[in-house]
């Protein structure tokens, strides 16, 4: 008997959108190991030269002029992508997206990003008969997000739900299902037991993150919170920013045995439980996992654009604070250093039943699973072992597109 496939379409505009599609995926395999999925950055798969020099152009333009950036996300907030525009997308980026869908046969598309979205719902309108879902990686919406072909959007609140009914789309056609985070994510591990397996010290300690692209903090804020090294342990966690990496290495105030220096891990999910506080810029991706560990959050000032939503959302929320003076850092501290003293801790938010109904991290990959099999409410679940160890992800490679 043929097994359900899904295909998971992603950019690598950033690394939230991708991310997302393999936390899905992850959790799909999770919730029912019977189903097939595959993550594709379409754009790198089909273009695998220009696709690269197109994204790292787009990061330097984030870096450099961050006001243009949100200049053409502001300007365009409200639009869909035109008919000229898709047609052109089709045409010079991703002329064999229909190939694709042919030898890879599967029975349900879900976009993580408005680019291959909007490609599939071309294709949908001369004709391609596949289901079409669209999971917004962030806690706005877009413009570009919505098209009339798409079948059921997967949004991550209530609030995003309204902005879509507000710009037309059927309440029918929406369903809140949260973002979704890797299984690593979806429970709390031993904070004192993770912490001498990491080799770090049992004491305060706060993680400090920026996403894929590393920690878009100035110097002068590093050299701050370096100097609470002697009380508080500080993990860097730098992405890909070798750059920072190198230059941070070579400064003598972050050669402390209390200060780590990381780039780009596997172990966030770990280096999370081990952490009191998380230190990050309001990525959609990063601050979700954060809230599905019930870890409180500080929040860099955020890019202006989807960074700016995010922010506004978790602060309302109570998932955090913007660091927009340096006696946030400070108070946030000296609380952590107090209650060491006292031997007492705050407990993590989602260990408080209050908390638990706000975001429950495996109902994104239940969706899916009720969207491909609506005549049955079955949950195949996997043993505990299975659950602990986690699934490891399969990238596609090469020509042929096996599910």
């Amino acid at each position: 008997m043929r097994k359900p496939r899904v295909l998971l379409l992603s950019e690598g505009f950033g690394t939230g959108h991708t991310q997302a599609a393999h936390a899905l995926a992850h959790g799909i395999k999770k919730v029912s190991p019977h189903v097939h999925s595959r993550v594709i950055e379409l754009g790198k798969f089909l273009n695998p030269t220009v696709a690269p020099l197109i994204f790292t152009a787009y990061r330097k333009t984030l870096s450099v002029q961050p006001k243009l950036v949100s200049l053409l996300y502001r300007t365009q907030y409200n639009k869909s992508l035109n008919g000229f525009t898709k047609l052109a997308l089709h045409r010079i980026f991703y002329t064999q997206t229909a190939q694709v869908i042919a030898q890879l046969r599967p029975d349900i598309v879900i976009c993580t990003h408005p680019f291959p979205n909007a490609v599939i719902s071309r294709l949908k309108r001369q004709g391609l008969k596949i289901p079409l879902y669209t999971l917004i990686t962030d806690y706005d919406v877009h413009g570009t997000w919505i098209n009339p072909e798409v079948n059921r959007y997967l949004v991550s609140t209530p609030q995003v739900k309204g902005m879509l009914e507000d710009r037309g789309v059927p309440s029918s056609q929406i369903q809140i299902t949260g973002i979704p985070v890797h299984p690593d994510f979806w429970e709390n591990g031993d904070k004192v037991k993770l912490r001498e397996e990491m080799g770090l010290r049992n004491m305060p300690t706060a993680l400090l993150m920026g996403g894929g692209w590393g920690l878009s903090f100035d110097e002068e804020h590093m050299k701050a919170l370096a100097s609470w090294a002697d009380r508080v342990q500080l993990v860097f966690c730098l992405g890909s920013n070798q750059k920072m990496i190198d230059r941070m290495k070579e400064i003598p105030c972050f050669q402390h045995p209390n200060i780590r220096i990381l780039g780009y891990t596997r172990e966030v999910s770990k280096l999370m439980d081990v952490s009191d506080v998380l230190i990050t810029k309001p990525g959609g991706m990063t601050c979700t996992e954060a809230m599905a560990k019930g870890l409180p959050m500080l929040f860099i000032p955020p890019h202006p654009g989807q960074e700016e939503e995010n922010c506004e959302y978790f602060v309302q929320a109570g998932h955090g604070r913007i660091i927009d003076s340096a006696d946030v850092i400070t108070n946030c501290f000296q609380k952590m250093c107090d209650e060491q003293q006292q031997g007492t801790t705050t407990p993590r938010r989602n260990d408080q039943t209050e908390q638990v109904a706000a975001y429950d991290p495996t109902l994104c990959a239940q969706a899916v699973h009720d969207l491909l099999f609506p005549a049955t409410t079955e949950v195949t679940a996997p043993s505990l072992e299975r659950f602990k160890a986690g699934i490891t992800a399969r990238p596609l490679s090469g020509t042929r597109l096996p599910l």
